[in-house]
């Protein structure tokens, strides 16, 4: 190991017994180690430390796991996520499993790479395998603490990937959630996102768990206290620019955590309800094709209203592709304008909802489709937020993966002769992927057409915003 602050590995055992924080300034600012406190937490009390056989309840209650588990913890060094780290280990090596700490250097302050070298040290002391997922490239400007965020998630979704890893636990506790809560009512956000976080969020290649939500900062600290163990304290955390170091500056007395802790559980509880209603409605009335569109029954559409705009917002993120569902207001205004039958088409997030034979076909927008992109032979990707893609190591050459278009329309008749009549709606054939080589025209997989020779992606559709997913989970 190299670097100046390692050496002070040495001097945490000889302070080891101290539990007053200590901030020891270098690479560019104060760390703030602690053993027995956390800043921020009520009165300075550690209170009583979470033991195994919670934490394993708590975890038994979110999900079901293999009979050796393997699962990844979200790392970064700091009293929460180190505290999750030694649970998650002491439970999985009584099960057989193991446990792999992943760090994302976000390469946003300078120390960070020396603390996640001293974080390593710490975890190879406690037998913990410690992987460090580095954000490259270029920083934004603005808006850094979203891009950071959607960054940390990608990376460690990657690695999870990657790994054939399917459970990928946060830190997230009792006082994350409530400020969750705290800074969408200022924002008026609607019944939903009062909920706050749910317990378990799926991705595409692996789930979240947060089995920490009911448990109180303060718990976490006095593990990390009874454990003799170090922290790295993020300044960010302290910042008063950030939302939540506002809050955090703001104590609230235990009576009104609980207090709003059983608000939120209230929320998470109709929001759960509402899902249920939801997926029942779209298993019903849609049917989804893996060419990337679907059929809507329009008995959907009678009915509760509240129900129906959920259930028409899902749908607009998975044929859409979008990041965010779209307003209310707007899902509202499309949902009347469906119910009064208008026969022209309408767009919302870039779907087109049309009229067909008694349904309505939701197709993507061309206008709003994905640029075309370059696939190397061995490469993956996921296009449009919709089709995972991946050409075999075996392919002799790079393709480009894009929508057909009107023109590759043109093009499939040219080269096909007289096709044979489709079994897929006439106005999904533009927004159908295919793949494009040097020669023109070479794979469209949802028409069965591959030009001799060339090279055959393999196609799937994977949006990264599903129809439904794991239901809301309430702790």
């Amino acid at each position: 190991m190299v670097g100046t602050k390692l050496p002070m590995l040495e001097d945490f055992e000889r302070r080891k017994n101290r539990s007053r924080p200590r901030a020891i300034s270098g690479c560019g600012g104060p760390w703030l180690y602690t053993f027995g406190s956390v800043a921020g937490s009520p009165g300075g009390s550690p209170g009583r430390p979470i033991d195994d056989d919670e934490f394993a309840a708590a975890l038994d209650g979110l999900a079901r796991f293999e009979a050796r588990p393997f699962v990844a913890v979200a790392t970064s060094g700091g009293p929460d996520s180190l505290a999750l780290t030694i649970l998650a280990d002491r439970w999985a090596r009584m099960r057989g499993g193991e446990i792999r700490a992943l760090s994302v250097d976000h390469r946003l302050r300078p120390e960070s790479a020396t603390e996640l070298r001293l974080l390593g040290a710490w975890l190879r002391r406690r037998g913990i395998r410690h992987e460090i997922l580095v954000w490259t490239g270029g920083k934004p400007t603005t808006g850094v603490e979203e891009a950071a965020r959607a960054a940390r998630y990608a990376l460690l979704a990657a690695w999870c990937r990657a790994q054939g890893c399917l459970h990928l636990l946060l830190a997230h506790h009792r006082e994350d959630q409530i400020e969750t809560y705290l800074i969408r009512r200022r924002a008026n956000s609607g019944p939903l996102g009062l909920a706050g976080m749910s317990a378990i969020r799926e991705l595409a290649p692996c789930r979240l768990l947060r089995p920490l939500l009911g448990f109180p900062r303060a718990r976490l600290s006095a593990l990390l206290a009874a454990e003799r163990q170090p922290a790295i304290a993020d300044p960010s955390n302290r910042d008063p620019a950030f939302a939540r170091a506002r809050l955090r500056a703001d104590p609230r007395s235990a009576a009104e955590d609980e207090c709003l802790s059983a608000e939120i559980r209230a929320h998470g509880g109709m929001r759960r309800v509402r899902e249920d209603a939801r997926d029942r409605l779209l298993a019903g009335a849609v049917a989804l094709h893996p060419a990337g569109f679907a059929m809507l029954d329009a008995e959907l559409l009678s009915a509760a209203p509240e129900t129906v705009e959920a259930a028409l917002a899902a749908l607009v993120m998975t044929i859409g592709g979008g990041r965010y569902p779209p307003r209310r207001a707007r899902v509202a205004r499309l949902g009347e304008a469906l119910a009064a039958g208008a026969a022209r088409g309408h767009t919302l997030g870039g779907c087109r909802f049309v009229r067909r034979r008694g349904g309505i076909l939701v197709l993507r927008e061309p206008a709003r489709a994905a640029a075309p992109v370059r696939l190397a032979p061995g490469e993956s990707l996921l296009w449009d937020r919709r089709f995972l893609v991946s050409l075999p190591q075996t392919a002799r050459e790079a393709v480009v993966i894009s929508y057909l278009g009107a023109a590759g329309v043109i093009e499939l008749y040219r080269r096909a002769g007289r096709p044979r009549p489709s079994p897929l709606p006439r106005l999904v054939l533009p927004v159908l992927p295919a793949a494009r080589d040097e020669c023109g025209l070479a794979f469209v997989p949802h028409l069965g057409y591959r030009r001799a020779g060339a090279a055959v992606p393999l196609f799937s559709f994977r949006p990264a915003g599903p129809l439904t997913t794991a239901g809301f989970t309430v702790v």
